[in-house]
């Protein structure tokens, strides 16, 4: 196991100059706070730092999701026993952008949302925050069926030409890929009921949205294929590489990554299901590709986990 390091206010400050953190820059920013090792001042060091560097004339966006704000029978309270979940659902308070806390979004998310000038957006389940020049124009108006589209903070900042900073984590948080999900075609591309609880009027109510259903499971893979273009700049900081990278190329990559991954996957749809049983330890890790090919082959006999077995296609 790696020794924990030492991490100061101005390693932060350098490693983000370094990195290519400017003045007047837009950043979607996602962090693992942990991950850095011993940071002296914690959250608000790395927030002042991030403001620091990129000024008033830039604008600094995090993730805030709260993403428990969520109908219990889709399985987010998993751990919890299933006979709770309708009184789960009876008692979830209703999203309030002020006060509603992040889930599984680290410490720095957290104390940003709180940060004195931050802004964040409406969506109850899938809400940003930023700060900065732009603030207003990315968290305004997000809408509950367009999470990840063109017109959602993401899809602004794609429009702003800005920029993704990876701070210990890998491209399975790189929320700025769901973009690409969005504006690829693909054979597996569905929508999906989702509900949360909200304040309409002064009452909570629940209120039931459609949006496009995605999972981010191959993120990972298509951030190992774009590190190949060489367009990603590395910098090291405590016991983590911080990764920066142009939004507006890794969506525009990624769109041609999955499309082109769909297109391949094609080939296999005329070949009978027992060449799928062959290959799909070829296919396991890509939950994509064999969500894509079983429901034209089997007619919907798939788990909606993406696990295939010979058994699901009769063979």
């Amino acid at each position: 196991m790696e020794k924990r390091k030492l991490v100061t206010p101005g390693d932060i400050k350098a490693a983000l100059r370094d990195v290519g953190v400017k003045k007047g820059q837009s950043i979607m920013v996602h962090t693992s706070l942990s991950s850095l090792g011993y940071v002296c001042g914690g959250a608000q060091s790395v927030i002042e730092a991030l403001m620091e560097n990129v000024s008033d004339e830039g604008t600094i966006m995090m993730p805030t999701q709260s993403w428990k704000n969520l109908d219990p029978a889709t399985g987010v309270y998993w751990q919890e026993p299933k006979e709770w979940w309708p009184v789960i659902r009876e008692c979830i308070p209703a999203y309030d952008k002020r006060i509603t806390p992040t889930n599984t979004m680290g410490a720095v998310p957290e104390m940003f949302r709180q940060w004195p000038g931050t802004l964040r957006s409406d969506h109850p389940a899938r809400s940003v925050a930023a700060w900065g020049r732009y603030a207003q124009y990315l968290t305004e108006n997000h809408d509950l069926s367009d999470i990840f589209g063109d017109n959602s903070p993401i899809g602004r900042l794609y429009e702003l030409d800005g920029y993704v900073l990876l701070v210990g984590v890998g491209y399975d948080k790189n929320t700025s890929l769901h973009l690409a999900d969005v504006r690829a075609e693909y054979p597996s591309k569905h929508t999906v009921v989702e509900s949360s609880a909200i304040q309409v009027d002064g009452h909570r109510i629940w209120k039931s949205y459609e949006t496009l259903a995605v999972d981010g499971e191959d993120f990972s893979a298509i951030g190992e294929a774009f590190e190949q273009t060489k367009k990603v700049r590395h910098v090291p900081l405590g016991n983590v590489v911080l990764s920066m990278m142009s939004q507006r190329e890794l969506v525009d990559f990624a769109v041609k990554w999955i499309e082109k991954t769909e297109h391949d996957i094609t080939m296999y749809q005329s070949k009978q299901a027992v060449s799928i049983c062959l290959c799909k330890d070829k296919m396991q890790d890509n939950r994509r590709l064999v969500k894509s090919m079983l429901p034209p082959l089997l007619s919907g006999r798939y788990k909606a986990d993406g696990r295939f077995s010979c058994n699901n296609a009769g063979l």
